[in-house]
């Protein structure tokens, strides 16, 4: 099995290729544009290996995209590459409609073209992953779930882009015949995550004895996946997923953000205490604009048609999370001195 990942440097991407090299020896080829929250430390356990390679390129580069189908030929195509930041969409849409809406139109078309050039049982098993958000349903209310039928309702322009993305790759499955399968997830997290996000960043800035900002009064709810249950599934959903059809992916694990940080205050109490509880640390900023109250995936379909189960539950995975940042500063500490955790997306006055 030859797999292409695009946006493998990333957080989801890294766990993705680390697991088809090392758990399921695909031959994987790795292309990333290295853009801020690419990093190649996060794949130091496959560097090396005969099954692995990495090509620097961005997906907007039609003629690149063109040449590592040709030189690679892969049978599989799963696609994350991404700008996905939130904060960072609101002061810089530009990045995330170029990439993720220019970049899958991109992407598909050198793929389109690529597949249609195979023939017999190449083309038949040829598949397409386009990996996509939770995000883009919009905000739940105190109760429900997001299936496979909820309707678009972006809230942010990373969002936005997102679904915009989603609905190309759709669309090429229903005009071309493309073998696109699409899948949605809650939000990640686990080791090697970017320290902006919420989880790396509360836990870098607990162990440094610094404030630990939270939006509004905390109450935003988040359903919680650990990624590398999230890359088993993407696996699963690649290889046996029907084309033309979404998969939700979630854990079950609905968290309030408030919550989220002060579980892992305790936990960093228990592991390396300090001279007082870090949940002291914790400070209320002002909320960010157009945020979500709450999502939660249906994960239904995905365990029911393809059997995939979650084998993290929150408890587990955030202190499995915890001590590996404990233990991998040598990963954490070079991108800390370049984001040292400033508030992002923040709207400026008009002056009005």
């Amino acid at each position: 099995m030859r797999v292409l990942v695009t946006g493998g440097a990333g957080f989801i991407g890294s766990a993705l290729v680390r697991y088809l090299v090392l758990e399921r020896g695909y031959e994987v080829l790795n292309v990333d544009a290295l853009t801020y929250a690419g990093y190649l430390p996060s794949l130091r356990d496959v560097e090396g290996r005969s099954n692995y390679r990495f090509l620097k390129a961005d997906i907007c580069d039609a003629s690149a995209m063109e040449r590592a189908f040709a030189e690679f030929g892969p049978d599989r195509i799963m696609h994350l590459a991404a700008e996905s930041h939130v904060d960072r969409s609101i002061t810089g849409a530009a990045d995330f409609i170029r990439t993720n809406v220019f970049g899958t139109f991109t992407l598909l078309e050198g793929a389109r073209s690529y597949w249609s050039q195979l023939s017999g049982r190449g083309k038949e098993a040829f598949r397409f992953l386009h990996v996509s958000t939770d995000e883009v349903y919009g905000s739940l209310g105190s109760d429900g779930l997001f299936s496979e039928a909820t309707p678009y309702d972006p809230s942010s322009p990373y969002s936005a882009s997102k679904a915009s993305s989603d609905h190309l790759a759709k669309a090429w499955q229903r005009t071309y015949g493309f073998p696109v399968v699409v899948s949605n997830c809650s939000n990640n997290y686990g080791p090697y995550h970017f320290p902006e996000k919420l989880i790396p960043l509360t836990i870098l800035n607990a162990l440094g004895g610094e404030r630990l900002p939270v939006y509004g009064k905390g109450k935003n709810v988040r359903d919680w996946l650990y990624v590398e249950d999230h890359a088993r599934a993407l696996d699963l959903i690649a290889e046996r997923g029907r084309i033309g059809e979404t998969y939700n992916v979630g854990g079950r694990n609905e968290r309030r953000n408030i919550d989220v940080v002060r579980t892992i205050c305790a936990i960093l109490d228990e592991l390396v205490p300090a001279n007082r509880p870090r949940d002291e640390l914790i400070e209320f900023v002002t909320d960010r604009p157009g945020h979500d109250a709450r999502y939660a995936i249906d994960a239904s379909k995905l365990e029911n048609e393809l059997g995939w189960r979650a084998r993290e539950d929150f408890e587990s995975g955030i202190r499995k999370t915890v001590q590996w940042y404990l233990g991998n500063e040598w990963w954490w500490r070079p991108l800390r001195e370049r984001y040292a955790g400033e508030r992002l997306g923040l709207v400026r006055s008009s002056g009005r």
